[in-house]
């Protein structure tokens, strides 16, 4: 393996799952196992990742640690504390990595992260320098006024919906983290703000975030019809 294959992930996992009613969902059984070790043992046996961090919430760094020790993640090197957005969260993620030229940033809450999504990515971002999984919106999207009046119904043949894995050459996610002040629900979003072009590519309507109780049920289901 060449130095420019060399794969970091960040683990991004320390929202506050405010919508599950439950601050540990990463913990929560999956079919047999924690959320969050179905992430972190694709990127552990994945050859192409040479190095993993974690990112958690503070209540979460403790247990965080015992599933390192317990499931025998050699290529965690760190599990740090995120910060109040989810940017921030990152940011520390990437100060943690350490001889890597590209980084994988990936929902701890996100447990069907699979070998073809991290290579499928890898091809994408080596056109453009980012690539970002995603899937074709199924559903009608409308903008509408904040009483519900539409404006704006979307072209549907030009919209999908992001998902992580997300990856960048790491030179231009650190500055895009280094510039970007204000407030983003991905770091796609901060590349595509500097100027760079961001490659999708198919990601997997299985690729869902647990973030609803109805998620998780719906979750167990996938990991049912999944061969071990």
């Amino acid at each position: 393996m060449t130095q420019a294959q060399r794969l970091g992930a960040i683990i991004a996992a320390a929202g506050k799952a405010q919508r599950m009613g439950n601050g540990d969902k990463l913990f929560l059984s999956l079919g047999g196992k924690p959320l969050l070790a179905w992430s972190v043992d694709t990127c552990q046996i994945y050859p192409l990742v040479t190095q993993i961090v974690l990112v958690l919430k503070e209540t979460d760094l403790e247990q965080g640690q015992k599933l390192v020790s317990e499931r025998n993640w050699s290529k965690v090197i760190a599990v740090c504390r995120g910060g109040e957005r989810r940017q921030d969260s990152v940011q520390k993620g990437l100060r943690e990595l350490k001889d890597c030229d590209w980084v994988m940033i990936h929902d701890g809450a996100r447990p069907f992260l699979t070998f073809a999504l991290i290579e499928d990515g890898m091809k994408a971002a080596i056109e453009t320098g980012a690539a970002v999984a995603a899937v074709p919106a199924k559903e009608t999207i409308k903008i509408a006024t904040r009483n519900g009046i539409v404006t704006q119904t979307l072209e549907q043949q030009l919209l999908w919906v992001a998902q992580t894995p997300q990856i960048f050459r790491q030179d231009i996610i650190i500055s895009a983290h280094e510039q970007e002040r204000g407030k983003v629900t991905d770091d796609a979003t901060m590349v595509e703000r500097l100027g760079y072009k961001v490659k999708l590519y198919m990601g997997s309507y299985n690729n869902i975030k647990i973030t609803t109780l109805e998620d998780l049920l719906l979750a167990e289901m996938i990991a049912r019809s999944m061969v071990p």
